[in-house]
């Protein structure tokens, strides 16, 4: 994925969108799938947020394209995805 900052719309189940901004993406060969993490679009730059996780199938540029996101299910999984985004986190302070 490119540094441009690439946008969601989630959908709930009551049907009220909200807008989210693409944190980053990433594959996991353990798990044979694409990852991606979002952030709310009106979150500050120093406010602390909720981030999404959800599993995708990428398009062939591999971007988000118009596929669906699909729900987190096993705790091994978001095991693995908070230690990848923990090192991402850790990343952007050394910056």
């Amino acid at each position: 994925m490119d540094n441009e900052e690439q946008k969601i719309t989630l959908v709930d189940e009551h049907g009220n969108e909200e807008l989210y901004n693409v944190l980053f993406t990433f594959d996991s060969e353990d798990y044979g799938r694409s990852y991606v993490l979002l952030y709310p679009s009106e979150a500050e730059a120093d406010e602390e947020v909720d981030i999404q996780a959800y599993a995708f199938m990428p398009d062939e540029n591999h971007d988000l394209g118009e596929g669906e996101l699909i729900p987190i299910e096993s705790d091994e999984e978001w095991d693995m995805i908070e230690e990848v985004l923990n090192t991402f986190l850790g990343d952007q302070d050394q910056d």
